[in-house]
């Protein structure tokens, strides 16, 4: 098994704004990518615990919540290990989009 990918998203907006935002956001990404399924998806405090699955293959993580960044880790199986710097960035931009304070 290779390292995880790992994504770290500062944020300005607390730790509760912020889990809030990503919970909403979490269910309008997996609305809007049809090759993503969630088989597990449950929070643990400020930490959510999921598996998911696209073309059919499994990948488990966690994202952590905290008072000024938002921590996301997935250890990946090998055929989706191909699309993981693509599938950082897509997150990071998501993410910073998603946690930006707005005016």
């Amino acid at each position: 098994m290779s390292a995880p990918l790992i994504v770290s998203i500062p944020h300005r907006l607390g730790r509760e704004e912020a889990k809030r935002r990503i919970e909403v956001g979490l269910t309008r990404a997996v609305a809007s990518i049809p090759v993503l399924q969630v088989d597990e998806e449950r929070w643990e405090g400020d930490r959510l615990v999921f598996r998911v699955r696209a073309l059919g293959q499994v990948a488990s993580g966690h994202l952590d919540v905290a008072e000024d960044h938002a921590r996301l880790e997935v250890s990946l199986p090998w055929l989706l290990q191909r699309f993981a710097k693509a599938a950082q960035v897509a997150i990071r931009n998501r993410g910073n989009l998603l946690l930006t304070k707005r005016s």
